[in-house]
């Protein structure tokens, strides 16, 4: 075992969330129910999870604390943005995802979170009229820097030491990669001074003052902002973590078991029909045709990246891939996801395989939220910089440079997680990826 070198995870440590919606408040009611001894962290891998360390004789099992320095959940300061006023206790009620009993004996603590004005652009969110908001005149390097202000004066209010900041915010409108903007940080920046609201968009905002903050920032929707070199290159200047982007939480998950399992078994696929039915703010807005490009994108590349058509044409070479999301607002937070594939076996026989995943959107993405926040704190205290590969597991489409293709499939996205932490911790990193 060597020595490790993450600096220890000492004071509080602020999580600043943009969007404090049904996602959001799912969350930090939960943290903070969990904190009371009142509920389980279920679905977390830092709170729950054992990993192995060493081999033979030498073999541990050991949860993610006991390998890196890691904050408690008593350590955690919760902040946020919103372009609506409501604060946490309100959000939680109204998103009706928690049941009261869940929600009220955290009421105190709750209404503390009171959102700071959100950066708002009604062209890149066209379902939810923004009323609390930063002044909509100001350039985007201006809102950027009235981003920074809330960050320190948020850290400097509640003692943090450190903060990280991760979007738990609505799907922007689709924002193709401009080179002449977003593959220069020079250009990027000339960008935002000149107020160029075509191709910089308020989450971008966001991000960059983050890592102008030191602190990592972490995107949980499909939006363009992180995956552009400009953004990779300012990463690497301040020396600061990223992930993104797009929470994994039900449909894409299961693509990522369902299609690794049909490669591993040398199964072929003609077909893969997916569709939502979605109630909650995210689902309004994911309405818009130009809000729902942005998350087709995410969702459509991950079953090609795993299947690898180009090896196996035969199996894979010809798949019909259809992704649909609806909005359906009795569903309300309770989303259904569907699946039809079709499927061949021996001889080109025809198979047909249902999913009928009925899920709480919210209940999936909390722990995703709190595990991201804590790892892109420990990556910054590890002094990693740039894109964290490893968080793909979290992520539906896992953010990559040019030069490297992105990894689907979740065992391997697993391995990939832990042999991070274990190297980390000292111990060797000694899983394989194929």
């Amino acid at each position: 075992m060597k020595q490790n070198n993450v600096k220890p995870a000492d004071g509080r440590l602020g999580v600043l969330c943009v969007g404090l919606g049904d996602v959001s408040s799912t969350f930090m009611a939960g943290v903070l129910m969990i904190r009371k001894g009142m509920g389980k962290p279920v679905g977390s891998v830092t709170q729950m999870a054992k990993i192995r360390v060493g081999k033979g004789a030498d073999k541990q099992y050991k949860h993610v604390a006991d390998i890196v320095p890691m904050p408690t959940l008593d350590d955690i300061v919760f902040g946020a943005w919103d372009i609506i006023p409501d604060n946490a206790f309100e959000s939680a009620m109204h998103g009706e995802v928690l049941r009261d009993r869940d929600i009220y004996p955290v009421k105190e603590e709750l209404e503390k979170i009171k959102p700071m004005r959100g950066v708002y652009d009604p062209d890149y969110v066209k379902a939810i009229e923004g009323t609390w908001t930063k002044d909509t005149a100001l350039t985007r390097w201006e809102l950027m820097e009235q981003v920074r202000d809330d960050i320190r004066r948020f850290k400097q209010e509640n003692g943090c030491s450190r903060v990280v900041v991760i979007w738990a915010a609505s799907t922007e409108i689709y924002v193709p990669r401009c080179k002449d903007v977003h593959d220069s940080l020079d250009a990027f920046e000339a960008a935002m001074k000149a107020d160029d609201r075509g191709h910089i968009a308020p989450s971008m905002c966001y991000a960059y003052a983050a890592l102008s903050e030191g602190a990592p920032f972490i995107m949980g929707a499909p939006n363009t902002c992180l995956d552009i070199p400009a953004m990779w290159q300012y990463a690497e200047k301040t020396g600061m973590p990223i992930a993104g982007k797009d929470f994994k939480t039900g449909q894409t998950m299961m693509k990522t078991v369902l299609a690794a399992a049909f490669r591993t078994r040398m199964l072929g696929v003609s077909g893969w029909f997916s569709t939502n039915i979605l109630g909650n703010r995210d689902g309004l807005v994911l309405d818009v045709p130009e809000n729902f490009k942005t998350k087709e994108v995410s969702k459509l590349g991950v079953i090609d990246t795993i299947l690898k058509k180009e090896d196996y044409p035969d199996l894979y070479g010809d798949i019909f891939h259809k992704v649909r999301i609806n909005y359906y607002p009795p569903r309300n937070d309770d989303k259904e996801g569907w699946d039809n594939i079709d499927i061949f076996g021996w001889l080109g026989y025809p198979m047909q395989i249902k999913v009928d995943f009925l899920c709480k959107d919210s209940i999936l993405a909390a722990p995703l939220l709190l595990d991201l926040a804590l790892f892109g704190d420990l990556a910054a205290r590890a002094g990693k910089n740039g894109i964290q590969t490893w968080l793909s597991f979290y992520l539906k489409s896992p953010m990559h440079d040019d030069e490297h293709e992105p990894v689907h499939d979740l065992f391997q996205q697993y391995t990939m997680l832990k042999n991070e932490i274990r190297e980390m911790g000292g111990y060797e990193p000694d899983e394989e990826i194929d």
